[in-house]
């Protein structure tokens, strides 16, 4: 299934970390909304932090919103 927005976060694992996906490339997994932002940073999107994150029309979150880490 492919998603029109660049970001996608999928569902927690069973570590509690979710796959990070940045315009198609796997760039890792995510414990917390702090490390999606810092996913984004390295994305090129430079001062974003957990309250863009949240806030953005840029992510798609598969399998919960920001608040889901738990499997």
């Amino acid at each position: 299934m492919a998603s029109d927005k660049p970001v996608v976060i999928y569902p927690p694992d069973q570590e509690g970390g979710r796959r990070v996906r940045v315009d198609g490339k796997l760039l890792g997994r995510a414990y917390s909304v702090r490390d999606v932002a810092a996913f984004m940073q390295e994305a090129g999107l430079e001062g974003w932090d957990e309250m863009d994150v949240i806030r953005s029309g840029l992510i798609e979150w598969r399998g919960g919103g920001p608040e889901a880490w738990a499997h």
